[in-house]
């Protein structure tokens, strides 16, 4: 199991376990974190699993492939350390992974 920190937009933090081979998209729906829509269920057709990765991992994670990168076109305040939480896998290299939640996921 890997621990992973939610960041709401309000600055409360939510700490979650998850198994390996899930994706951070399910670590937040099974947890009920708030703010992670995931209205596709994780197929990448969509952008309400958007997230902001923390700097300290974003060397940890495999870099965006073109169906994440034309979902994120979709996503609301798109900086270079958004990423879709359903193409992240969760790893025992990612254990303490914190992600914040923009405000909107429109």
């Amino acid at each position: 199991m890997a621990k992973v920190t939610f960041i709401d937009a309000k600055g409360v933090r939510r700490e979650v376990e998850a198994p390996e081979g899930w994706s951070v998209m399910e670590a937040a729906v099974k947890n009920d974190v708030a703010g992670i829509d995931a209205d596709c269920g994780g197929a990448c057709a969509c952008a309400t699993c958007h997230v902001y990765v923390d700097p300290a991992f974003k060397g940890k994670l495999p870099p965006k492939e073109e169906m994440e990168e034309t979902m994120l076109d979709f996503a609301q305040e798109v900086t270079p350390r958004s990423r879709l939480s359903c193409q992240i896998k969760v790893t025992a290299e990612l254990d303490g992974l914190v992600v914040t939640v923009p405000k909107d996921q429109r």
